[in-house]
This record gives structure tokens, C-alpha cells and sequence, in this order.
């Protein structure tokens, strides 16, 4: 009913799934992933709870083979089960009963274990491995990329409904207001197109994580550096709401940017008009507070050339 891929990246310290199914609600099942221990994949006749006992068996040391096997060892039902499991220093195993639907297969390199079912062919999973092996960029990306890829390939034949992608990092929760490691959850329960729509909201999740982390540049009035990050997410991040270029700007006018500080705000303003009621009365905006062109800008004016 699905294909999944699990994934690692040492040296950010993050384990991640994403998987998508012609089923509904599949993030409910599937996909789970605990930071510093490992991500698992369990799906065909997925039982949801075997995430959790693989990630215990993981954490107790055993090693992803061993993990899948003791869960399965006393399931009567095991060979209509299909899992994947990846450390969180990049082993990995999968599973796949004898009795999961056609096509039904798995592949494993270091960082990721990629598997599924009811597939319209082999080529499915190989696009997956391929394309997350290829990808450069954060895990997510990675993981979001295999989904795409899989898809193109055919992916489950009998078409998409849901689709999910859970990512954790060792030690986000210490910097984060929500004091927890999981930096991106996000279900897609039921959608014509639920990999557009995952890729839409994988976009803007994004853009607000990369807006939060821009605090601890402007705590230590590292203007430059926040100007790097907004740029740098910018290239890779839909921002329909404009926070990335407001965020941008903001730091431009700290940094004595007059016309880059003009020119992302107008943006932002085009994105979403609210921006321009914010900017009025922020102060991030003071030092360039005389400038004719952002003057303008705060009306509701265009500026004259």
C-alpha cells in the first residue's frame, strides 16, 4: 500500500521518514523517528506500534537486522509485514514479507533503507535510492526528493492519497521553544496530489524554521550572518507568506543596506500586504527610517523613478 524511505545524516545528527500511499492518513501508521536512536518505516500490514518497539530495541543496542527481527519473532501475520529501520549513525535493514502484495521489494546503502509495496515495479524503489543518494541538501530534502523520484517511476499502482515526513535532530529541543527534537512533521491525510502538496508544506515549514533560527543571529547582532541564512533559505524555501524577504530586509537595514532593505521589503509587501503595517512601527527598520523609497514604501505608495 506504500512506499517509505528512512534516512540518516551524521553530520547534522538527524533521522528522518517520509512515505506516501494510496491510504488514508498514512502519517498516522508509517513513519516514526527518534533523534540520536533512528528512524523505521512500517507499513504493507502496518502496525503502528512496531515503530516504537523497533526504536526501544534500537536503543537497547541491537543492531537494525536484529531490531526488526525480535519485533516480528512472535507476529503470526510477519510476512504480510514490511519495514525499514536506519540507525542514527547510518546502518539499516528492511523487511519484506513473503506475502506483501506484488511488487513488493527494498534496498539499503549507508544512511537509509528504502521499501515498498504494491509498486508498479522494482524501479520504484531504485528511483528512491537513487534519488536520495544524488540530493544534496538538508535530510529533508533528501528525503522529500526519493518521494518525488519514486513517483515519477510509477510509485504505488494504484494511485496517491496521503503522504508524511517526520524528522528528528539530536539536540533541537535545547534551542527550541518547543523544547523537543523534531524539527519537521508534516501529514498530508487526504489530497489528489499529496507529494505537491508535502513539497508545498515541506516549503513553508522551512521558511519559518530558518526565520526562528535567525534569532540568534540578531541576539549577537551578527547582521551579516542573518543576511546569509535568509538568502541561503531563499534559494531553497517557498515563502508565500514573505517572512524569509521581511527577515532579510530587517537585517539589510541593520546593516546599513538602504536599497537591498527597500527592494526585499517590497517583496515581502507583495507576499503578504500585512508586512507593511509591521514595518511601520519596527525598529529594526530606524536606520534607514529617512530613506525617501521606504518612506513611500510604508504609505501604500509607489516610489517615483
Amino acid at each position: 500500500m506504500t512506499y517509505s524511505i528512512v534516512g540518516a545524516d551524521l553530520e547534522a545528527g538527524e533521522v528522518g521518514c517520509a512515505v506516501q500511499s494510496k491510504y488514508f492518513a498514512v502519517g498516522a501508521v508509517v513513519p516514526w523517528a527518534q533523534a540520536g536512536v533512528g528512524a523505521v518505516a512500517t507499513q504493507a500490514a502496518g502496525v503502528a506500534a512496531y515503530g516504537a518497539r523497533v526504536l526501544e530495541r534500537l536503543e537497547a543496542g541491537a543492531e537494525p537486522a536484529e531490531a526488526l527481527r525480535l519485533v516480528l519473532a512472535d507476529d503470526e501475520a510477519r510476512e504480510t509485514r514490511q519495514l525499514g529501520v536506519v540507525t542514527a549513525d547510518g546502518r539499516s535493514a528492511s523487511f519484506t514479507g513473503s506475502e506483501c502484495n506484488e511488487w513488493a521489494g527494498d534496498a539499503q546503502g549507508a544512511g537509509f533503507a528504502a521499501q515498498g509495496n504494491i509498486l508498479a515495479g522494482p524501479e520504484v524503489v531504485a528511483e528512491m535510492e537513487r534519488a536520495f543518494e544524488k540530493t544534496d541538501g538538508p535530510l529533508a530534502e533528501r528525503l522529500m526528493a526519493a518521494l518525488e523520484a519514486a513517483e515519477a517511476a510509477g510509485g504505488d499502482r494504484r494511485g496517491r492519497q496521503s503522504a508524511a515526513m517526520v524528522v528528528e535532530r539530536a539536540g533541537a529541543g535545547a534551542g527550541s521553544p518547543e523544547g523537543i527534537d523534531r524539527v519537521v512533521d508534516l501529514r498530508v491525510d487526504d489530497h489528489p496530489e499529496p507529494i505537491e502538496e508535502l513539497r508545498r508544506l515541506l516549503g513553508i515549514q522551512t521558511s519559518w524554521r530558518l526565520a526562528s533560527e535567525a534569532m540568534a543571529f540578531y541576539e549577537r547582532e551578527d547582521f551579516e550572518g542573518g543576511i546569509d541564512l535568509m538568502r541561503g533559505g531563499l534559494q531553497r524555501a517557498s515563502d508565500p507568506s514573505g517572512i524569509l524577504l521581511y527577515q532579510l530586509a530587517c537585517f539589510e537595514s541593520l546593516s546599513g543596506q538602504r536599497d537591498a532593505a527597500v527592494k526585499h521589503l517590497r517583496g515581502a509587501i507583495e507576499a503578504d500586504p500585512r508586512w507593511r503595517a509591521d514595518a511601520r512601527s519596527d525598529s529594526d527598520f530606524d536606520p534607514i527610517r529617512d530613506d525617501p523609497s521606504l518612506q513611500e514604501l510604508l504609505v501604500g505608495q509607489t516610489p517615483r523613478s
